[in-house]
């Protein structure tokens, strides 16, 4: 096994006295005291998060909208430049490669953003997929770290260290969106778009100024109560807003109908990798689909964890845990669609070899206050 990868920020995590955990081929905070604060830290102030594992992939030229049309199962011909599009990319049979986020900075000009363990399988994909297209793909996965600031006080606390002609487009920057400017005097592109159900932005920086952007946005949070948090209160988050995470919820297992995402190719007439397969799929309607579990008891129910409505298995628990803003156990599954399971409905789901009570509900199991 190939030895993890530090982040450029690990010095500061082992300041914080961080405890660590393997995160694909990364060596991340796992939390750094209280993971339960930490959470709570994000629900109700602000948590800075190092998403430093995150890949980031450019994709210039005259045909990018165009080849980011046909390597992802989305239309991004259509994205206005300064927002951005959440999407798939898939293998030809249908499976999901990874789910991401790209950014149009200028008509020939994304900025891809892959998860940390699927960054080189897509880095391959679109080099295999782009031999037809006029366009440059850069790979500064390597070169730069990701610093996100998620929760309510997270624009007051962003913001003063935005330089002064930037201020305004930054706190008034829209949801899935995106601009570049200065932050506590370093270059950073800074979006809004986040992982935890609240407000936030996320700041790409060069891997020499991550260290003193992390550390000054410590300060400026200190007043509002906000915390560094790890990778146990992220997933935390993530659940109760309903997200899915590649490796539970998604995989090369399912396609993306079963995620959900028809609808980013249902009004798509142009080519994309796994079209073929995947209208075929929408066309007779998903096997399975991410549903919403949650439970009155205290059990928790975790992945690997099977569905049972009375004798007959309708699924598997792909994510699950207590939730700590709503006090009881939440879960993600994929459950068979033959089951008919509408939110109310009564399942049980075994924990350990014996069974325990749960309903179906719509997701997110929490949204923030607007």
């Amino acid at each position: 096994m190939s030895e993890l990868r530090n982040s450029p920020l690990h010095a500061e995590h082992e300041k914080l006295g961080a405890t660590f955990t393997a995160f694909g081929p990364w060596n991340m905070p796992l939390k750094y005291a209280n993971e339960l604060d930490e959470h709570r830290a994000v629900r109700e102030a602000a948590g800075l998060f190092d998403l430093s594992h995150m890949g980031e992939i450019w994709v210039t030229g005259p045909d990018a909208a165009k080849f980011l049309s046909y390597a992802l199962i989305s239309n991004l011909e259509t994205v206005k430049v300064g927002k951005a599009k959440y999407s798939m990319v898939a293998a030809e049979e249908g499976g999901i490669i990874d789910d991401l986020i790209s950014y149009r900075f200028e008509e020939e000009k994304f900025l891809v953003v892959p998860n940390a363990g699927n960054t080189q399988a897509v880095w391959e994909a679109f080099q295999e997929r782009a031999k037809d297209f006029d366009v440059q793909l850069k790979n500064e996965s390597q070169d730069v770290a990701m610093i996100a600031v998620q929760g309510p006080k997270a624009a007051e606390i962003l913001v003063p260290l935005v330089e002064d002609n930037k201020q305004d487009a930054v706190y008034e920057l829209g949801y899935y969106a995106a601009t570049m400017g200065k932050v506590a005097r370093k270059f950073a592109i800074v979006a809004r778009t986040g992982y935890t159900g609240e407000d936030g932005f996320e700041l790409i920086v060069y891997n020499a100024d991550a260290p003193e952007l992390w550390n000054e946005l410590l300060r400026a949070g200190e007043e509002y109560g906000l915390k560094p948090c790890g990778l146990a209160a992220r997933d935390s988050l993530r659940l109760e807003a309903g997200m899915p995470l590649y490796g539970n919820e998604l995989s090369r297992d399912i396609t993306p109908v079963e995620a959900g995402m028809s609808r980013a190719f249902a009004k798509k007439e142009a080519d994309f990798v796994g079209a073929e397969t995947m209208r075929a799929r929408a066309a007779e309607g998903p096997q399975q689909v991410i549903t919403g579990l949650e439970s009155s008891q205290r059990r928790a129910a975790r992945s690997g964890a099977e569905v049972y409505v009375g004798d007959t298995h309708v699924g598997t628990v792909t994510s699950g845990q207590p939730s700590p803003t709503l006090g009881h156990p939440v879960a993600l599954a994929l459950l068979d669609t033959s089951a008919g399971l509408e939110p109310g409905a009564e399942v049980e789901v075994d924990i350990r070899g014996k069974r325990y009570p749960f309903t179906v509900t719509a997701l997110p199991f929490y949204k923030r206050d607007k």
